[in-house]
């Protein structure tokens, strides 16, 4: 094929499942050697997009072509000419890192000399040279994924398919590997990127949107991004909640988007007029895909407004002493100590492995600490399990409801085990299909949900007993930003009521929510303050104005530098 034609070229192209249209007529043209992000919410097509490509689906209509071999009739030279990694860990949890490799290499015929200088080139640039003999499924989530990488390269595609490669991975990780892209777009690979996450995908050369299957843009994201320019503002010294500020500004009919960054907000207005003391501000890709979907979801939370406010006076509700976790001679936590205040937000952040859900589940009751003591409204977890759990709500990192039992069996479930009965536990059940639009899918069983409604039905069955204390441990991976901003109302809403919240998050935006924030790293809390605090820890000359991502891997590059010393 000619340097100029495309590598990809996909001519009207539907793909439909049953009566269901998937992805609806697009016409796209991928170039060669180009960092091409694939970006839209769960659901839009993107994954079904990526397994067309690879000639695993047939289209219903349409073609594509991948350097000129049509998906249909050739799809093995296509998979000779591919790397294709999925969404979910495909490797084998219990090879070591080193048998997962020498598997892949045998069933993709790289052997010889060429296995070991690919072996060796890969594990030092993935660095997973010291972790050859640990078992995959004991690797961090960075780790996993950048082993995933490591086998889909065995046999250097001239084309890479990563289906949301950074799901779960914290921001070190997620850095490491957009570097590895650039390396390898160096190599002349073209990689195709899929992302719910839009910061990700304004780092492609291109970038083609999805939306219920239809391709909403296609090129260059600054272009898309000039749609908002002069429409973003961001606003300081705010009187009173910046929580109840911004639902305030929400339910504008001229205010599009807004999310809370640190003590400021930032707006995304649909006229460009601003008010007294709004600052202009850089716009981002995701507040043109915001615009383009006609904006946001408001600020109203249905759950906030059913939920009695608490009138108790501040007081601290969670409380870590001393809290220490070893498994062997590997210690998890190392005498975690800080406290949370009533009616506030506490994020847990670090790397993968660092400890944070460790200390979560020690927090919750569900890890026996090896010493010290966790306690939730001044009771002992390890003396008083049962009336400490039944003040907590507790939404896992991995979707841990029934699968098997339908959404509304799920919720008589969990209505049972928080000891609603009655009329109570009806009324929980009903409040919760009405807050969450639930009704078209109360007989379909929860595995087999979309992704958004999967996180929406573990938060009903979190919350139905109206717990004063939430834990949320990564409770928006991997979901688009509309749904991330329905449960930040959500999140906002109830602590406007008095409700004590600790997260966990990979996602720097996510984290200017939180009221202070506890920096976990090498098992030991590391740092705590505001977000802004962070990043006026992180300010240096190259960098005064830090985002809390920069902050981050400043404070923690900083701390293995001192470690070093």
């Amino acid at each position: 094929m000619s340097e100029t034609q495309p590598l990809v070229q996909i001519d009207n192209l539907t793909k439909q499942f049953k009566n269901q249209i998937v992805l609806d007529h697009l016409n796209i043209s991928i170039p060669k050697g180009k960092f091409v992000a694939l970006a839209g919410h769960d659901g839009a097509g993107k994954t079904t997009l990526i397994r067309l490509i690879a000639g695993l689906l047939l289209p219903t209509e349409g073609k594509i072509t991948v350097a000129e071999f049509d998906t249909v009739k050739n799809p093995q030279a296509i998979h000779q000419k591919i790397g294709y990694m999925p969404q979910r860990f495909g490797l084998y949890e219990d090879l070591t890192v080193m048998q997962n490799l020498t598997l892949y290499a045998d069933l993709q015929n790289v052997v010889g000399t060429d296995r070991e200088e690919t072996f060796k080139k890969l594990l030092a640039m993935m660095n997973l040279a010291p972790f050859v003999n640990r078992l995959a499924g004991d690797l961090s989530g960075g780790m996993k994924q950048k082993l995933g990488l490591a086998c889909t390269l065995l046999h250097k595609p001239t084309l890479l398919l990563l289906d949301e490669p950074s799901v779960g991975v914290d921001p070190i990780s997620r850095r490491e590997l957009w570097g590895f892209m650039g390396e390898l777009i160096g190599e002349g690979i073209t990689v195709i990127w899929s992302t719910a996450y839009l910061n990700e995908a304004e780092k492609g050369d291109m970038v083609i949107l999805l939306n219920e299957g239809k391709m909403l843009y296609a090129g260059p994201p600054l272009e898309l991004t000039k749609r908002v320019e002069g429409k973003v503002f961001l606003v300081k010294d705010i009187e009173g909640s910046r929580r109840t500020k911004l639902a305030e500004l929400l339910n504008r009919e001229n205010i599009e988007d807004g999310t809370i960054q640190g003590s400021e907000l930032r707006l995304v207005t649909r006229d460009g007029i601003p008010e007294e003391g709004w600052i202009p501000t850089t716009p981002r890709f995701e507040d043109a895909f915001i615009d383009i979907l006609g904006g946001g979801p408001g600020g109203r939370s249905a759950l906030a407004e059913k939920t009695p406010a608490k009138t108790e006076e501040k007081s601290i509700i969670i409380e870590a002493k001393g809290l220490t976790k070893k498994f062997g001679s590997f210690t998890a936590a190392d005498n975690i100590t800080f406290s949370v205040q009533s009616g506030e937000v506490f994020g847990l952040l670090g790397p993968n492995g660092a400890g944070k859900s460790t200390t979560f589940k020690m927090l919750c009751g569900l890890l026996r600490p090896t010493e010290g003591t966790a306690f939730v409204h001044s009771l002992s977890l390890d003396k008083a399990p049962g009336k400490a759990r039944a003040e907590i709500g507790y939404m896992a990192q991995r979707f841990s409801l029934y699968g098997g039992l339908s959404v509304q069996q799920n919720l008589d479930f969990f209505s049972g085990v928080y000891n609603l009965t009655g009329a109570k536990k009806k009324q929980a059940v009903d409040e919760m299909i009405q807050i969450f639009d639930f009704t078209p899918f109360l007989d379909v069983s929860a595995q087999n949900l979309p992704l958004g409604f999967k996180q929406r039905l573990a938060l009903a069955c979190a919350v139905m007993h109206r717990p004063p204390v939430l834990f949320l441990d990564e409770p928006t991976s991997g979901v688009d930003p509309i749904t991330r901003r329905e449960f930040w109302n959500h999140i906002n809403g109830l602590v406007e009521k008095g409700c004590t919240i600790m997260v966990t998050t990979h996602f720097m935006d996510e984290a200017e929510y939180c009221d202070r924030i506890g920096l976990v790293y090498q098992s030991k809390l590391i740092h705590i303050g505001t977000p802004d605090e962070l990043k006026e820890l992180a300010k240096t000359e190259k960098n005064p104005f830090p985002t809390l991502e920069d902050a981050f891997i400043t404070l923690i590059e900083r701390y293995d530098g001192h470690e070093k010393d």
